[in-house]
């Protein structure tokens, strides 16, 4: 029987809140940076690709690694040190005399980038209902508009890129010191540790699950493949938007910029509203229509007509896209089970960072081999497969149908979450 709805700690949930948005600011600094440090330490501009590369290997082996450490440190301590791990490493650019040393940094921040997404995924999805699952990749978002709002600042004050990024390291000192002083909070505020303790912790019984238990359920790689079609899909969509504007329905570069702008733009709007909306209906309504509406907007995208027709098709996309990375990880649990949650959260997030760099890649080798107009195509491609895999993994570890999640906060599906430990 489901627990009554418990609501989240105002003060953990503020937190996670400016953990999402400083996740998303070092992804904005760099794009203004870069030509000032190309010039500092006088590299050409596709040295750009081993800063992305060296933090996408950290992000990926971190949040890995999180999802299967998780139950052993805790979350409050592996934020804690996670964050202080970014800010050190943010701190390193500042101080970087070459390139070499940045590139270092790089993939120090992603290290404790990727641990924190993987970790505050993981809490969130049982701590949170759908709709501050939703608010919180909203304010990811939040933090990518923001950063180049500094670095350009900065620059424009005439000051070095060295400040925009020293700026957000000390953004990330102060979050780091805040996780730390809240450790112990982090573990009393999750519902199923308060339902443990209203009901008395003597009777719960912490149940060992194997590593290899979780790697053996079929759930377990259907939504890990799951997340890496869906941010292929939205990371696919708005880098190459612009490019079948412009050289595919003749908008003008103004125009397209614009439009791809109303895309991500649909993408924040979507995840503020459809997490109330989700929270009403439930997540698992909600799911099944925003893929559908992914596959509609492909296709509309893929349709020959006039330029608008595609920018609807975009906006469509952005729209019924905003809720599926949060909803997917808050159902987590229903598709593999309580043991395996964390594990496979973490699975899934290395896999969204595989699915943003390689098939973004691939997508414009096949671009450039054909044509522009092969984009909405292959989008199709990608929202029809997403809509199988998740009905596969939606019928959960045992082939059957899981139940519904319920739209309230917090809501979990027994009075104690088993205690996940490898051996």
């Amino acid at each position: 029987m489901s627990t009554p709805p418990v609501r989240p700690r105002a003060a953990l949930l503020l937190l996670a809140y400016l953990a999402f948005v400083s996740l998303g600011l070092p992804d904005g600094l760099l794009g203004v940076a870069w030509p000032s440090i190309r010039d500092d330490f006088d590299v050409p501009t596709e040295a750009v690709g081993l800063v992305l590369t060296a933090g996408t290997v950290g992000y990926l082996a971190s949040s890995v690694l999180a999802g299967f450490t998780l139950a052993r440190v805790g979350v409050g301590a592996l934020l804690a040190a996670s964050t202080l791990l970014a800010s050190l490493a943010l701190s390193g650019y500042v101080l970087s005399p070459v390139l070499a040393v940045l590139v270092g940094c790089a993939l120090l921040v992603g290290l404790g980038s990727g641990a924190v997404d993987s970790g505050l995924n993981a809490y969130a999805a049982g701590a949170f209902g759908p709709r501050h699952m939703n608010w919180l990749h909203a304010f990811f978002g939040l933090g990518v508009a923001i950063g180049p709002l500094i670095m350009t600042g900065a620059l424009s004050a005439g000051l070095s890129w060295r400040w925009g990024y020293g700026i957000v390291a000390a953004a990330q000192f102060a979050l780091a010191i805040a996780f730390a002083l809240t450790v112990r909070a982090w573990r009393r505020g999750s519902p199923a540790a308060d339902e443990a303790a209203t009901a008395g912790a003597a009777s719960a019984v912490a149940v060992r699950v194997p590593i290899r238990a979780t790697l053996r359920l079929p759930a377990v790689w259907s939504g890990t493949l799951a997340f890496a079609l869906y941010v292929a899909i939205e990371v696919s969509a708005g880098l190459w938007a612009f490019l079948l504007l412009t050289e595919g329905r003749g908008l003008s570069a103004a125009v397209a910029g614009g439009c791809v702008s109303a895309y991500w733009g649909s993408l924040f709007v979507g995840r503020v509203v459809q997490g109330v909306v989700a929270e009403r209906l439930g997540a698992t309504l909600v799911l099944r229509v925003s893929l559908v509406g992914m596959a509609v907007g492909a296709g509309l995208i893929a349709a020959p007509g006039p330029a608008a027709l595609a920018v609807l098709g975009l906006v469509v996309v952005g729209f019924a896209a905003a809720p599926v990375f949060p909803l997917l990880t808050l159902t987590t649990a229903d598709r593999v089970g309580a043991a395996h949650a964390d594990r496979a959260i973490g699975l899934q997030i290395g896999a969204s960072g595989i699915g943003a760099a390689l098939a973004p890649a691939g997508l414009g080798v096949l671009i450039g081999h054909t044509s522009v107009q092969v984009l909405g195509s292959a989008l199709v491609v990608l929202a029809l497969a997403l809509i199988a895999l998740y009905e596969w993994g939606a019928r959960g570890s045992t082939g059957r149908p899981v139940p519904a999640r319920p739209g309230g906060e917090g809501q979990t599906s027994g009075p104690v979450r088993p205690v996940v430990e490898g051996r």
